[in-house]
């Protein structure tokens, strides 16, 4: 017998004949979700309810309230108004009332992500910036929903990506979803009710290219006069160690007086690019260290007070240099540039491709690279390999053309033999700074 639907009495339902074969339904056109199944042998109260969503279906259930003959259709119906209201506010039928986890906000789940996960690890503070920036920028206007949403409704951070890649470019675009994926991972291992898949699956990434800026041996002189001409002499001196170092500006800018030990010829990075666990120290070649001096001297007469803590100070609430970006028409190459130039010059240089990774902290290819003890290298084949990648830069420069580059970049012999003396005690080389 086909399904029905009529106001449902004790009456009409004492005159429903049994089923023949199959059940059938008799839905109350009073209430909606709320029917009898009428089987064989007896009529059961039933209801059937969903939970919608966002637009997304959570979960259906179909609960059995009871016998016809041992309760009336009054007792039903009113226990059909209460599992549909329990199915209402997301809870099913028989469930002991409880608060949701999947109700934490992205919000909630991105400052649970900062402070248990990325500062506890010993995140740089410029990977944090660079997280609050994606998710309190670009997704702003989601913080105080709920987390759950996106994950049921993964077109929604499809959408997003694709704004994102039209107004700010497909490269920030990208690294905002990487972002995004970080903080739902990690909320899902403390709130379950989640949904397991993670939303930013339903994005198509944008296709990403190494920029390919770097400078060979051929390029230098042109760039190296740009960088002599320049009228701020500290942020010259900045620009000239970024590409000696090959390091990343963040580190050079947060290096500080008591990170760098000249009789050991060397600069340590306590905290970079993947936290102190990654600390490295940089071996200074003769040029490195002629740079570093002129940097000393030239701080302590522009910034007395913040070069007493800072190799690169300036007037900042940090009190050292924070931003090293050039206009293009002064200074051509700055930044990732000029590691990127590191790259290339070390290659020139003839270096291996294993001390090359060590000296940019690069994490080392394969497992044999593993058993490398770094700092038993330091002191001297790293330091040559070094020096041998600051002698390319110097060859950019020729001698007829550019005497006062060359005079700047400490070439000449008297510079030399004032530096290279390796002193046996710091503080004399620091009172050639003084």
């Amino acid at each position: 017998m086909a399904d029905q639907r009529q106001s449902l009495t004790d009456r009409r339902i004492a005159y429903l004949p049994l089923a023949r074969e199959k059940q059938y339904k008799v839905r109350d056109s009073d209430l909606p979700g709320f029917f009898v199944l009428v089987g064989k042998r007896r009529k059961s109260f039933m209801v059937h309810g969903e939970f919608w969503r966002d637009g997304v279906r959570e979960f259906a259930v179909q609960v059995k309230l009871g016998d016809f003959g041992q309760m009336s259709t009054r007792e039903a119906r009113s226990k059909a108004k209460e599992a549909l209201g329990s199915i209402t506010r997301g809870q099913r039928p028989g469930e002991a009332p409880k608060v949701r986890a999947g109700a934490v906000t992205l919000r909630q789940a991105w400052e649970r992500y900062r402070d248990a996960h990325m500062e506890r690890k010993g995140r740089s503070a410029g990977t944090i910036e660079n997280y609050r920036d994606h998710m309190e920028r670009l997704f702003g206007d989601w913080l105080d929903k709920p987390l759950a949403r996106l994950g049921r409704q993964p077109a929604l951070v499809a959408e997003r990506h694709d704004k994102i890649t039209k107004e700010n470019g497909p490269y920030i675009a990208n690294g905002s979803m990487r972002s995004l994926r970080a903080v739902y991972n990690h909320a899902r291992k403390s709130n379950t009710d989640l949904p397991p898949l993670n939303p930013v699956s339903a994005v198509d990434w944008n296709k990403e290219h190494r920029r390919k800026t770097g400078m060979g041996p051929n390029d230098l002189g042109s760039w190296l006069r740009q960088l002599h001409a320049m009228p701020n002499l500290l942020r010259r001196e900045f620009h000239l160690l970024t590409l000696l170092s090959g390091s990343r500006p963040t580190a050079l800018k947060n290096v500080r007086i008591e990170h760098i030990d000249l009789r050991q010829r060397l600069i340590h990075v306590p905290r970079p690019k993947g936290g102190e666990e990654k600390a490295f120290d940089i071996p200074l070649s003769r040029p490195m260290i002629r740079c570093i001096i002129r940097t000393i001297r030239l701080g302590r007469i522009l910034y007395p007070e913040q070069a007493k803590s800072w190799l690169f100070p300036a007037e900042s609430e940090t009190g050292h240099l924070v931003e090293h970006k050039e206009e293009r028409c002064v200074l051509s190459k700055w930044g990732n540039d000029l590691r990127q130039s590191y790259r290339t010059l070390a290659q020139a240089a003839g270096v291996s491709e294993l001390d090359i990774h060590l000296l940019m902290n690069h994490s080392l290819p394969g497992v044999n690279a593993g058993y490398i003890t770094r700092d038993r290298l330091l002191r001297d084949h790293l330091r040559s390999q070094q020096q041998r990648i600051s002698d390319v830069v110097a060859k950019g420069v020729t001698k007829e053309r550019d005497a006062l580059l060359l005079d700047w970049l400490g070439s000449a012999k008297v510079d030399d033999k004032r530096v290279h003396a390796e002193p046996a005690d710091q503080a004399v080389i620091m009172a050639i700074a003084a």
